[in-house]
C-alpha cells in the first residue's frame, strides 16, 4: 500500500458511496461495495496511489435519479488498506478516515465517478469556551449513558482522555445512532461550537426519550406485577374458598349483571332500574342453590337482554317504502297506494314534530284470504325502513299471558311474546306482525283481544306491563301490523284501532306474472338450479294455475313449482345426459300428480231448477250450484247443504217473495200447485263445507221460481245479490273475489246489484271485465227477465 500525502490533496479523487452507515474520521471500517462505478473506483485509487472519498447514499425510493442527486455532497476522505473480492460478485475493502471533506464538482461518472473535493477545516473555539462545553458534554453524554443501554462502556473513559473537540464531536455522534440527515448537517457543519450545540440538542432529545422508554417500562412492570400480585391472591382466595365450600362464580356473575345495569341505566325507566337493583341485591343475599335463585337469576338474565336504548336510526322515506313495495310485489295496486299514504302522514307528522299519540295513531291491518301477500307486505315495510321484523302468530291464542307474560310465581315464567320479538330483535324499534289476529280466542284463561287494545293504542302502549318484568315498558317505537282474514270476528274496540287494508284475489293473468317474476326464480334458487336447467312453458304454467291450485294466493301455486323444481334436481342428478328440463302441457302430469280443479266450468244448457250463485270464500271467490225440486206433498219445503242461520232465513224469504210473484201474477201456475200439491227441496252441494251468508237471496229465488213456473233458467249465467222481502235486490260484499270465480268458471254473463254496481266496478281486473257481461240488477223482475231468456 502506498504512502498517501493528506495535506496536499489531486485535483481529483475517486468518490465511493455507502449506503449502509455514515462513516467519520477516526473510523477504520470495512465497506461492502456492489456499485460497479464504486468498485472501478477503488481500483482506480488502488493503481495510481489515490485516496478515495467515502459518502453516504441517501434514502431515495427514484430509481431513475442521477448519481449526483443520490449521495451527500460531504464524506470522509480516507486510505484504502486492504481490498478483498467476495464469492456474490461484492467487493469488500477496509477503509481508513482522515479527514472530513466535501465535494465541490463531480468531473466524471463513467467508469469511475470522480470529483475535486475540498476539506472541512474546523473553525477555533476559545480555551474557556472550549473547556466550558466539553464539560457539559461529557456531562450530558453520562447522563444520556443511564438511559441508552447500547453506548459502549468504555466511552466515557475515551472522552476523558480525548483534546482534539472535532475528533470528540465526531466520536461521540458515532455512538448516538443518528438518521442520516442528522448526522450530515452536523457533520457538515464548520463551527466547531454551532457542532456540540447541534450534537447537544440530538443528545437531549435521545435523554428525554430514554426517561419516557424508562418510565413506560417502571409503569408496565409495575402493572404487571400488581396484576400478577392480584392473580396470586384471588387463586389463593379460591383454593381458600373451595376448601371452605364456597362458590365464587356466583360473585363474579351478579358483578357482570351490575355491569351490565349500569351500561342500560341512562335508558331504562327509573321503576325499571329499581326493580331490577332490587332484584339484584335479593339474589346477592340467597343462597345459590335454593330454587328462588335460580328464578331470579333466570329473570335478571331476561330484563339484561332487551336492548334498551338500541334504535333504528333510519329516518322514515316514503320514496324507500314505495320503492320497496313495488320490488317485491306484482299488482296490489290499491293496497300499495293505501300503505304510502298511511306512511306519507306518519313521515309529515315526524317531520313537523308532531307526537303519533296527537293524531289518529292508528294500526294497519292487511285483512284477505291465505297467500295473498299479507306478511309479505309487512317484509317489504320493514325491509324498507331497515328495521328488523318481528313475527307472532296468534291464531288460537287464549292465554292472555302469552301476551302480557307469567307472572314469576309461576313455574317456568316467561316474558309476553311481545316482550320476546323485541328481545330477538334486538332493537326497541320493530316492526312487529301480529299475525292472524282475527283468531285470537277467548277463555277462562282472559282475554288476549283486552290485552291487544293495551299493546296497540299508542295512548296506552307507552307504559305497557309486563306481568313477568314487573315494570312499565315503552311500546311506543315499536310499529305494529295486524294480519286478518276475517274482519267481522275482530272485536269492535279492537277494531276502533286499527287501518283495515284489504288485499285481494289474484287473477290468473296476475298469479301468471307473479310466478314468472318472483315465484319460478326464487324457487329455482333455494334448490339450486339455474335459470337455463329448468323452462316452464306460457301454456303449462296456465294450467299450473287453472287446474292444480285451489286458492285466491298464490301459496299452493309456489308448492307446486317447487314440486316441479325438486323432480328437476332429481332428473339433473339421476340422467348425467340431460342438463335442462322443459315443462310443457304435453308432460306436466310426470311432474305433478293430480289436478285439483278450483272451480269446474259450468255447462251451458238451461236446466229448470238449477241455477248458479256466486259466493265468497275464505280461499277467494266460488261457484255454488243452487238446485231445487218440487215433490208430490202439501206446500212445505226442506233446505239441505250444511247452510247456516243467515243462509236459512234467506232461502224462507225467497220461498215468500216467489210466492207473492205467483200471487200478483208476474209469474203464472196452478196456484194450488204452488201452495199445496208440492214440497220443495232446496240443495247447496258440496254438503261437508260450511256456507252461509245472505247474498245467494236472489239465486234461490230464481231457482225456486223456475220449479214452480217449470221454466228452465239459462246456464251461461250467475248472480250474486241478497233479497229483501219486497223483491229489492240489495248490495253484497267480496264482488272482486266473486266475478273473478265466475270467469274462471267460463260464466257468460253475471247479475249484480245496481249499488255494487256503481261503487264497486272499479275494482274488478280490466281483463276479467272484458270476458264478462256484468248486469246491473235492483229488483228481482229484472233477474227472471234475463234467467228466463232461454237462447
Amino acid at each position: 500500500m502506498q504512502t498517501i500525502n493528506f495535506d496536499t490533496l489531486p485535483a481529483e479523487i475517486p468518490v465511493v458511496s455507502e449506503a449502509d452507515s455514515f462513516l467519520f474520521p477516526f473510523m477504520i471500517s470495512p465497506i461492502f461495495l456492489s456499485d460497479e462505478r464504486s468498485k472501478k473506483g477503488v481500483e482506480y485509487a488502488m493503481d495510481m496511489g489515490l485516496p478515495i472519498i467515502v459518502v453516504p447514499h441517501k434514502n431515495s425510493s427514484e430509481e431513475d435519479e442521477e448519481y449526483i442527486d443520490s449521495i451527500y455532497k460531504a464524506g470522509v476522505i480516507g486510505s484504502i488498506m486492504r481490498k478483498t473480492s467476495l464469492p456474490d460478485g461484492r467487493v469488500k475493502i477496509l477503509f481508513q478516515g482522515v479527514k472530513r471533506a466535501k465535494i465541490s464538482r463531480i468531473t466524471e461518472e463513467t467508469p469511475t465517478v470522480k470529483a475535486t473535493v475540498e476539506v472541512i477545516e474546523s473553525s477555533l473555539i476559545g480555551e474557556v469556551k472550549s473547556k466550558a462545553l466539553y464539560e457539559v458534554l461529557k456531562e450530558r453524554v453520562k447522563e444520556l449513558s443511564k438511559y441508552n443501554q447500547s453506548m459502549p462502556n468504555d466511552l466515557l473513559t475515551t472522552i476523558s482522555g480525548e483534546e482534539d473537540i472535532d475528533r470528540l464531536i465526531d466520536l461521540i455522534s458515532s455512538t448516538l445512532k443518528l438518521d442520516l440527515d442528522k448526522a450530515y448537517s452536523i457533520y457538515i457543519e464548520e463551527s466547531s461550537e454551532e457542532r456540540i450545540y447541534a450534537l447537544l440538542e440530538a443528545i437531549e432529545s435521545q435523554i428525554e426519550l430514554g426517561k419516557l422508554q424508562k418510565d413506560l417500562k417502571t409503569k408496565v412492570h409495575s402493572k404487571m406485577a400488581q396484576h400478577n400480585k392480584e392473580y396470586f391472591l384471588k387463586e389463593q382466595l379460591k383454593q381458600i374458598q373451595k376448601e371452605l365450600g364456597v362458590d365464587t362464580q356466583r360473585d363474579e356473575e351478579i358483578e357482570e349483571y351490575r355491569k351490565k345495569l349500569e351500561a342500560k341505566k341512562p335508558f331504562m325507566a327509573e321503576d325499571a332500574v329499581k326493580e331490577v337493583d332490587k332484584q339484584l341485591k335479593r339474589l346477592q343475599r340467597m343462597h345459590p342453590d335454593s330454587s328462588d335463585a335460580n328464578t331470579l337469576q333466570t329473570y335478571i338474565e331476561w330484563v339484561l337482554e332487551i336492548p334498551f336504548g338500541k334504535l333504528s336510526k333510519k329516518r322514515l322515506n316514503i320514496g324507500d317504502v314505495e320503492k320497496q313495495l313495488d320490488k317485491d310485489h306484482f299488482s296490489l295496486k290499491k293496497p300499495k297506494e293505501r300503505v304510502v299514504e298511511y306512511f306519507s302522514v306518519k313521515e309529515l307528522m315526524e317531520l313537523r314534530g308532531i307526537k303519533e299519540s296527537e293524531g289518529r295513531g292508528v294500526i294497519l291491518c292487511f285483512v284477505g284470504p291465505p297467500g295473498v301477500g299479507k306478511t309479505s307486505l309487512a317484509n317489504s315495510i320493514a325491509s324498507a325502513m331497515k328495521r328488523e321484523l318481528v313475527r307472532v302468530a296468534l291464531g288460537g291464542l287464549e292465554d292472555v299471558n302469552e301476551l302480557r307474560g307469567h307472572r314469576r310465581t309461576y313455574v317456568g315464567a316467561m316474558p309476553g311474546r311481545i316482550v320476546q320479538g323485541i328481545i330477538d330483535a334486538g332493537e326497541m324499534n320493530p316492526v312487529v306482525v301480529l299475525d292472524e289476529i282475527d283468531k285470537v280466542g277467548r277463555s277462562n284463561r282472559g282475554d288476549p283481544t283486552s290485552a291487544m287494545l293495551e299493546i296497540l293504542d299508542p295512548e296506552q302502549n307507552k307504559e305497557f306491563r309486563d306481568y313477568y318484568l314487573n315494570f312499565n315498558l315503552d311500546l311506543s317505537k315499536v310499529m305494529f301490523i295486524a294480519t286478518a282474514n276475517d274482519v267481522s270476528t275482530i272485536p269492535a274496540p279492537l277494531r276502533d284501532r286499527m287501518e283495515f287494508i284489504s288485499v285481494s284475489s289474484y287473477t290468473p293473468q296476475e298469479k301468471y306474472e307473479i310466478a314468472k317474476k318472483y315465484l319460478i326464480p326464487q324457487e329455482l334458487k333455494k334448490h339450486g338450479l339455474k335459470n337455463s336447467e329448468l323452462s316452464i312453458s306460457k301454456k303449462a304454467l296456465e294450467m299450473i294455475i287453472q287446474n292444480y291450485t285451489r286458492e285466491a294466493g298464490v301459496r299452493n301455486l309456489r308448492r307446486r313449482i317447487a314440486d316441479i323444481a325438486r323432480k328437476t334436481a332429481k332428473s339433473l342428478l339421476i340422467n348425467s345426459d340431460v342438463n335442462r328440463v322443459s315443462l310443457s302441457v304435453k308432460n306436466i302430469k310426470e311432474f305433478l300428480e293430480k289436478s285439483v280443479f278450483e272451480i269446474d266450468r259450468v255447462p251451458k244448457k238451461p236446466k229448470i231448477g238449477v241455477v248458479y250463485g256466486l259466493a265468497w270464500t275464505s280461499v277467494g271467490g266460488d261457484v255454488l250450484k243452487t238446485e231445487v225440486i218440487k215433490i208430490a206433498g202439501k206446500g212445505a219445503f226442506q233446505i239441505t247443504g250444511k247452510l247456516g242461520e243467515v243462509m236459512k232465513e234467506s232461502a224462507r224469504i225467497s220461498h215468500s217473495v216467489t210466492k207473492r210473484l205467483f200471487d200478483n201474477g208476474y209469474l203464472k201456475s196452478d196456484i194450488e200447485e204452488v201452495y199445496k200439491k208440492f214440497d220443495l227441496h232446496i240443495h247447496i252441494p258440496d254438503g261437508a263445507t260450511p256456507k252461509d251468508g245472505p247474498s245467494a237471496g236472489i239465486t234461490m229465488t230464481t231457482a225456486i221460481a223456475s220449479v214452480l213456473s217449470d221454466k228452465p233458467v239459462r246456464g251461461d249465467t250467475a248472480m250474486t245479490g241478497e233479497i229483501s222481502l219486497h223483491g229489492d235486490v240489495m248490495p253484497i260484499g267480496g264482488l272482486r273475489e266473486k266475478i273473478i270465480a265466475a270467469h274462471r268458471a267460463g260464466i257468460e254473463y253475471v247479475l249484480i246489484p245496481e249499488k255494487n254496481y256503481e261503487r264497486d266496478l272499479k275494482d274488478i281486473p280490466d281483463e276479467v271485465k272484458k270476458d264478462l257481461n256484468i248486469i246491473a240488477v235492483s229488483r228481482i223482475e229484472q233477474v227472471l227477465e234475463h234467467m228466463f231468456t232461454v237462447e
